[in-house]
This record gives structure tokens, sequence and C-alpha cells, in this order.
């Protein structure tokens, strides 16, 4: 019996979801994608959920797609339904990317809320040295991550970038020493389910809709937003929250001291 290619672990309210062909860096072959897309939307409906992470097994995040599976006309669904069931998560889904991230797994990386990158992560956008287009986002995603000169760049030439070098882009949110990828995710998460979950959620959803139009259309949704939340009766209680998080931050503060 062949190892699964995708794996899935629940605790505390976090699934972490891990692909799982280390011998080929996570290449995306069709077995991989249809369990990753079938297990993504499992986990938008379960109730038990509250943050999602996804990493890769061994010195890889995602090699990207299966080059041997463009020759059966595979190309069509590719990265966009796989990038997709990212997008449509409703609670933050988190990159832990441990390793390489490259051409489709970089677009990957991409649709996810936050990036999590091991001191010796690599990214780069290979379709232009392989003789492919990009269909999982790239063009609309990694300009808005670093900017369009940078992002030309980068898929233009299909040069290497650092996890350093990305995080001073702000391309990833932090980078950890390797070994702490999955503890600094997992601790993020962590932080992400002790919030007002409903607010979350809506806050998930305002950024996407917000950053994908003109500011002031922007400001428009949001006020949208805010004036559907305030007639939902959910800021009952909002006094003890507000103590909640006050005390919080007295906590933070005093131990940076």
């Amino acid at each position: 019996m062949s190892e699964p290619v995708l794996m899935l672990e629940k605790e505390n309210g976090i699934a972490t979801v891990t692909l799982s062909r280390p011998e080929k860096l996570n290449a995306l072959n069709r077995e991989l994608r249809a369990s990753f897309c079938r297990t993504m939307r499992e986990l938008r409906i379960a109730s038990d959920v509250g943050a999602v992470i996804i990493t890769g097994a061994g010195r890889a995040f995602c090699a990207g797609m299966d080059l041997k599976d463009l020759g059966g006309g595979l190309r069509e669904e590719g990265n966009v339904t796989f990038v997709s069931v990212i997008e449509d998560m409703e609670v933050p889904v988190i990159a832990a990317v441990n390793g390489f991230a490259i051409t489709g797994g970089f677009e990957l990386a991409l649709a996810c809320d936050i990036i999590i990158a091991a001191d010796t992560a690599q990214f780069a956008d290979t379709h232009a040295r392989v003789g492919l287009m990009p269909a999982g986002g790239m063009s609309a995603r990694l300009p808005r991550a670093v900017g369009l000169r940078k992002a030309k760049e980068l898929s233009l030439t299909g040069n290497y970038l650092s996890a350093h070098d990305a995080e001073r882009m702000g391309l990833v949110n932090r980078v950890v020493p390797r070994e702490q990828v999955m503890p600094a995710a997992k601790e993020l998460a962590g932080q992400i389910l002790s919030c007002d979950p409903v607010v979350v959620k809506q806050m998930k959803r305002l950024y996407d809709l917000a950053s994908r139009v003109p500011l002031e259309e922007g400001l428009r949704i949001e006020q949208d937003f805010s004036r559907a939340f305030g007639l939902s009766g959910h800021t009952q209680d909002m006094e003890a929250r507000r103590n909640a998080a006050m005390e919080r931050g007295r906590t933070q503060v005093a131990a940076k001291r």
C-alpha cells in the first residue's frame, strides 16, 4: 500500500495540512491536488477548526506542478482550483514554508493569509524558465506583495529569493530557524484562536475584498461591513472582551521589557 500524499492533523482548533511527497519535493501531481482540494473543502465546513496551517514534508514546502502531469492535459484545472480552495476558506490560512516554494508552490504560499518561513526557505517563479504561463495567481498576487518591478524581475529571471530577502520585501511575515517553523505557526494560530471567531472570519473577508479594489471603494466596503456587523447583535458583551484585550496587551508589554 502506497504512502498517503497528504496528511491532516487536528489539534485544539488548528488543522495542519502537510503535503507529503518528499521524494518529489511535494510536487503537485493529480493525486495530491485532488486530496488537497478535498481536504480543504472539508475543513471549510468543519465547526472545530479556527485556523489552518499548510506545510510540506521533507526539505521542500512545494516544488510546484508535477511536470509529468502537464502532458495529460491537466493544466486546465491545475493550480486554479488548487489555489481557489485556499481563498474560499473562511478561517485564516497560514503557510509554514519549511523549504523550497517554487512556481506553483510559490503561488500556493501567496494565496495564504500569513507566511512563516524557515531561514533556509527559498522562493522562485520559474514559469519562464520551464516555458509555462502562470495559472495560479502569480501575476496578480506577487506584485501586490513585493511591488510591480520586483515581481517582474523575479518572474522574468526565475531567480531564487532567500527567506530573509523575502521578509525585507514584506513577502513573508517572519523568518525563524527551520526547526521553529511549525511551533511559530502553531503559536500564531493559537493567538488567532484567542480572538473573537466571528470577527476573525469577517475581518479576513473584509481584507480580502478591500485589498482588491481602489482605496475609495475599499473604504466603502469597510463601512458596509461595519454597519452590517453593528446590526448583527454581536456587540453584546463587548466590554468584557475589551477588558480582556487590554489585559492581554499589558501582559505582552510587560513580557517585552
